[in-house]
């Protein structure tokens, strides 16, 4: 009997011990909200309007969890999975996963940094710190239809600590082919890019060098009747520049998107592309925050040029829960038509682009928990 209550003894306090080093947190936000918008093409040569529910436009409805255990010596295991979904239906995100937006494991030193393995967001969402509306579903995404907020699997990644106020981010992932850029086999090409930060008391700036590659070849291009072309393969060279002021946080940002080995190139199909935003978000109350934001792009090869002006805002009723507005119209040149959400390139009605030449708007209210 004294045996058993020592053993008994024993293992409680480790299992108090390892309860003490280890923690894992599940976390979630929903978003949802109803939404206008005209200029939205009919399939039969014009234009209408229409009125739906929708989810994720102020920011993704997502859940997941995050966990460390220590290591010992300040080291740190560490995890996080998560995925997105659809609040309006509960659908997830079908092809890309359950843990479409991250699924990693690594370790982690306050003193040396964080080296993660897995799928995460691609390092060209280092966008969103500084932009104005943080990548919702109308803001600098959307011009250049999605190319700077997506997935990436196969990676290796590490972020640094800050020193003297710098930090560095670098990631790299593997095509998986048997050639290193990819070669066809595989569902991705070689994806890297690489960031550096300086964060002062009164302002922030960022520099950040992406590339991603198309499977099918291994170059930065696209086939434009295949794929979404510059859109979709480039190489992405991006400055961006936060402003404290007080209740008042000014943002800028420019990004060179440039391709090499596309094909099937058309008129109005660009092989470049540059893309400018600036903005102002007003603190005006700790629950109220008001925003204002231009962005612009403009493509090579015809492609034209547009220009988005947006303003909105959040209110939070709780540390957890906000209501939120945007207004929001694109203004595209003769031969553009890119529209307020990040669609594909091309002018059928199933991307949602308006006409060429055509401009869009829409309002959109909705709002947003997280836990």
């Amino acid at each position: 009997m004294k045996k058993a209550l020592l053993a008994s003894a024993a293992l409680l306090a480790f299992s108090a011990v390892a309860h003490a080093q280890s923690s894992v947190t599940l976390y979630g936000r929903l978003d949802a909200g109803l939404e206008y918008m005209n200029g939205v093409p009919d399939g039969a040569g014009g234009s209408t309007h229409r009125f739906r529910a929708e989810s994720g436009d102020w920011g993704t409805s997502l859940w997941g969890m995050k966990g460390a255990e220590d290591l010992g010596g300040g080291n740190r295991a560490v995890f996080q999975l998560e995925g997105s979904f659809n609040t309006m239906n509960g659908q997830g995100p079908g092809g890309g996963g359950l843990f479409n937006r991250w699924a990693t494991v690594g370790i982690a030193n306050n003193q040396f940094g964080t080296l993660l393995l897995g799928r995460e967001l691609f390092i060209s969402n280092g966008v969103w710190d500084f932009d104005p509306f943080g990548q919702s579903n109308w803001s600098s995404a959307s011009l250049v239809r999605g190319r700077n907020w997506p997935q990436s699997s196969n990676n290796v990644s590490y972020q640094s600590p800050k020193v003297a106020g710098f930090d560095f981010y670098g990631q790299y992932a593997l095509s998986n082919a048997t050639s290193w850029n990819g070669n066809g086999t595989t569902a991705q090409g070689r994806e890297a890019g690489a960031q550096i930060t300086y964060t002062a008391p009164l302002f922030q700036i960022r520099g950040l060098y992406d590339e991603i590659r198309n499977p099918a070849n291994g170059t930065l291009g696209g086939d434009y009747s295949t794929s979404n072309g510059a859109y979709a393969y480039s190489r992405e060279y991006t400055a961006m520049l936060n402003v404290f002021l007080g209740q008042f946080k000014l943002q800028g940002g420019y990004q060179a998107i440039r391709t090499s080995g596309m094909t099937n190139l058309l008129p109005g199909q660009p092989s470049t592309l540059d893309h400018e935003w600036g903005g102002v978000t007003w603190q005006a109350t700790p629950a109220a925050a008001l925003i204002g934001a231009v962005y612009h792009v403009n493509g090579n090869n015809g492609a034209g040029n547009a220009t988005i002006y947006t303003v909105g805002g959040s209110y939070n009723i709780s540390k957890r829960t906000l209501f939120d507005l945007q207004i929001a119209t694109v203004q595209n040149s003769k031969t553009a038509n890119y529209g307020l959400n990040a669609n594909n390139y091309g002018t059928s009605a199933a991307t949602d682009n308006p006409l060429a030449g055509h401009s869009q708007s829409g309002v959109y209210a909705g709002i947003q928990h997280s836990f």
